[in-house]
């Protein structure tokens, strides 16, 4: 495998061991990937399922979290972000032209996995719209012992007159060969880069929405603007689906922050409420971005996070955490 360059002059500190490697997905869309594993990593590995702009730097220091608790950890640019192949002649568009493509790009991942003998069982988080990939490929067969979901993406927060807009919208400029346009509010700017720690709907935590100012200010191919309204419809349609499937046969924790304002809270509840041996947890106080939160947010989803894949390994019965409030 080639390797691919690994950003580590702003990002949060993680393991030394972080390594890089492009990849190629089944329909020839190169991707990027980065793995943390020592000698001590031998717990099993957390395969890491980014949100939509993300890039792997972000998950250096739940790498190395992660590590310390005896994991490795495998996180991946999704096409169309991060150092991936960009699928639009703007490279700021957020575009996809079909959601379950990131399917190629879940394969490609787990090639990577076996091939690099990554230490078993593998368990899978999946953040925001990494959520929603990680739910269909566990549908569709990914060999995963647990997952967490954090903030994922089971259905957009919009108020049902603005979903039916949406989705009128959105069918409408696919018709008419104009869904590449960027979807009504977004533009070519990267989200953080237009906001501030005070109003931005990520994070509290002033040096988590620092570094992530700082590393698009350093490493403006990393920036990602806003959606296509060709991937808003995709979106869409990825939400309809994750809502009406059966929930699989595996331990799942869902955790949100109680101000979370991307995703739908009420989503989560409901996928949960139906998904055997699942529990969802609210974190008071905390935004969208949790693994990038206030330490006292940023522990407690971590601490809960090993507490689940511990147990899943040891089939044994959750237990609820005192610093999460848990709801199911």
């Amino acid at each position: 495998m080639e390797t691919a360059p690994l950003f580590t002059d702003e990002a949060p500190l993680g393991p030394e061991d972080g390594r890089a490697f492009w990849l190629t997905a089944r329909d020839g869309v190169r991707l990027r990937a980065a793995f943390w594993s020592n000698a001590q990593t031998t717990r099993g590995t957390i395969l890491c399922f980014p949100g939509r702009t993300e890039y792997v730097e972000k998950y250096t220091g739940a790498a190395l979290v992660f590590a310390d608790a005896g994991f490795a950890s495998l996180a991946i640019d999704w096409r169309g972000q991060g150092l991936a192949d960009r699928l639009h002649p703007d490279p700021l568009l957020g575009h996809v032209p079909r959601f379950r493509d990131y399917q190629h790009d879940v394969a490609a991942l787990c090639e990577l996995a076996t091939s690099q003998d990554l230490p078993r069982p593998w368990y899978v988080l999946g953040h925001s719209m990494g959520g929603a990939i990680a739910l269909r490929a566990i549908l569709e067969g990914l060999s995963v012992t647990a997952a967490v979901f954090s903030a994922p993406m089971w259905n957009l927060q919009m108020t049902p007159g603005l979903r039916a807009v949406a989705w009128s919208l959105t069918w409408g400029s696919r018709q008419l060969g104009l869904d590449d346009a960027f979807a009504p509010s977004t533009g070519r700017e990267p989200y953080v880069l237009t906001s501030t720690v005070e109003e931005n709907r990520l994070t509290s935590d002033a040096a988590s929405f620092g570094f992530m100012q700082d590393i698009l200010k350093a490493h403006p191919e990393l920036g990602l603007g806003g959606p296509s309204l060709r991937w808003l419809h995709e979106a869409l349609k990825e939400c309809r689906m994750m809502m009406a499937a059966r929930a699989p046969d595996l331990p799942a924790l869902t955790f949100a922050g109680s101000e979370e304002a991307i995703v739908d809270l009420e989503a989560m509840r409901s996928r949960m409420a139906n998904w055997p041996g699942g529990s969802f947890r609210l974190i008071q106080e905390a935004r969208h971005e949790i693994m990038l939160e206030a330490p006292v947010y940023r522990e407690a989803a971590f601490s809960a996070m090993l507490d689940h894949f511990e147990r899943a390994h040891l089939n044994a019965p959750a237990a609820p955490s005192v610093a999460v409030s848990q709801e199911r």
